[in-house]
C-alpha cells in the first residue's frame, strides 16, 4: 500500500519501563546528575559537530554527551539539534560494526544503554532492506528537495489527536513520519509512487484521507491514522504496520522506534534531529536542508562538489 523510502535512521532509535504516555516531550525528561553544565557545543566530545566516531570508544562518549543534552530540558534548539545528528551517526556507525556494540554499552551509562541498543537494532532491521552488495546500491541521488521539518511539538499534537481519534498510538505515528521522510524533510514521489510526509499512494489517500491535502503534515497523519484503525491496530499492531508496508524489517524498525519514545516520550526530540540519510554505493550520503535536485545526479560528481555529504 505504502513504500517506505527508508533512508534515515533507520531511523533513526530504548529503555524498559513505560514512561509517562501523557507526557510531552518537554514535560518528560529524565531527572539526571549528568545534564550539561557548560557548553556542549564548544566544550567536550560535540564541540567537533556531528562526524562519525572513530571506534567504540569515541562513539560512547559522543553518545552519552548527546543524550545528555538531549535529556537536559534547557537545552538550546541548536543544542538538541547537533546532539540528535550526533545520536544518529553514533548509531549508524555501531551497527556497521558488530564489534562494537557490547564495548560501547559498557562504557555508557546504564540509563542509556538500553535506548541505545534498541537504536542499532532498529537499524539493522532497515539496513536490511537494502541490498548486501554495494555493487547493487544506488549510484545516483534522488530528485527530492530537503526542506526543515514543522517543529516537534506541533508534529506532536497532530500525532495526539491522531491517538484520540482513532486509538492509534502516537509513538507508532511518529516513528512512522520519522522513517518514511525524516518527519517531511523529503520532498518528493517514492519509486512506487507514493507521496507526502507519510507516503500515501494516491489511491490510498482517496480512501483515507478525508478530501485533506496529501502534502500537509497534519493531514497526513490523521490519515494514517485512519488507515492504521482500518487495518485493525487495536487488534495487532504488527499486522496494521505490515499492512502499510509489507515488511517485517520495516514492521521491526517502526516498533523499535515507537517503544523508544513510549519509554522515554523526549525521544522525539532526538529523532526530530535526525537528518536524511541516502544509502549508495559510496556509502551513506548526507542529504542536507537546501537539497534541490530536478533529476537524479551521480554520486560520484555530487560528492566531489560537496565533500561535506559524508561526514
Amino acid at each position: 500500500m505504502i513504500r517506505a523510502l527508508a533512508v534515515v535512521l533507520v531511523l533513526t532509535a530504548a529503555p524498559a519501563c513505560a514512561g509517562d504516555r501523557t507526557a510531552s516531550p518537554s514535560q518528560a525528561a529524565r531527572t539526571t546528575s549528568a545534564a550539561p553544565t557548560t557548553d556542549p557545543l564548544t566544550d567536550g566530545p560535540l564541540a567537533d559537530g556531528p562526524r562519525r566516531p572513530t571506534g567504540a570508544a569515541d562513539a560512547a562518549r559522543r553518545l552519552e554527551a548527546a543524550l545528555a543534552v538531549l535529556a537536559d530540558t534547557s537545552a538550546t534548539r541548536d543544542e538538541v539539534a547537533v546532539a540528535g545528528h550526533v545520536e544518529q551517526l553514533a548509531v549508524r556507525e555501531v551497527s556497521t560494526h558488530p564489534r562494537w556494540l557490547g564495548r560501547v554499552l559498557e562504557r555508557l551509562p546504564r540509563s542509556d544503554r538500553r535506548r541505545t541498543r534498541t537504536n542499532v537494532e532498529a537499524r539493522l532491521a532497515f539496513r536490511s532492506m537494502h541490498p548486501t552488495d554495494a555493487a547493487d546500491l544506488a549510484d545516483e541521488l534522488p530528485a527530492w528537495r530537503i526542506v526543515a521539518p514543522a517543529p516537534a511539538r506541533v508534529l506532536e499534537r497532530s500525532y495526539r489527536e491522531a491517538e484520540r481519534r482513532f486509538g492509534v498510538d502516537w509513538e507508532y505515528l511518529a516513528a512512522i513520519n520519522l522513517v518514511e521522510t525524516a518527519f517531511g524533510r523529503i520532498l518528493g514521489t517514492s519509486v512506487a509512487g507514493a507521496q507526502g510526509p507519510m507516503q500515501f499512494l494516491p489511491t490510498t489517500w482517496d480512501i483515507y484521507g478525508n478530501g485533506g491535502d496529501i502534502d500537509d503534515p497534519h493531514d497526513a497523519i490523521l490519515a494514517a491514522g485512519r488507515l492504521l484503525r482500518a487495518n485493525g491496530f487495536a487488534r495487532d499492531k504488527a499486522a496494521a504496520l505490515f499492512r502499510y508496508n509489507n515488511s517485517a524489517a520495516y514492521v521491526r524498525g517502526v516498533t523499535l522506534h515507537a517503544r523508544v519514545m513510549q519509554r522515554e516520550p523526549r525521544a522525539l526530540l532526538g529523532y526530530h534531529a535526525w537528518q536524511v540519510y541516502y544509502l549508495t554505493q559510496r556509502g551513506s550520503v548526507w542529504l542536507e536542508e537546501g537539497y534541490a535536485e530536478k533529476q537524479p545526479v551521480p554520486v560520484d560528481r555530487y560528492l566531489e562538489e560537496h565533500p561535506e555529504a559524508l561526514p
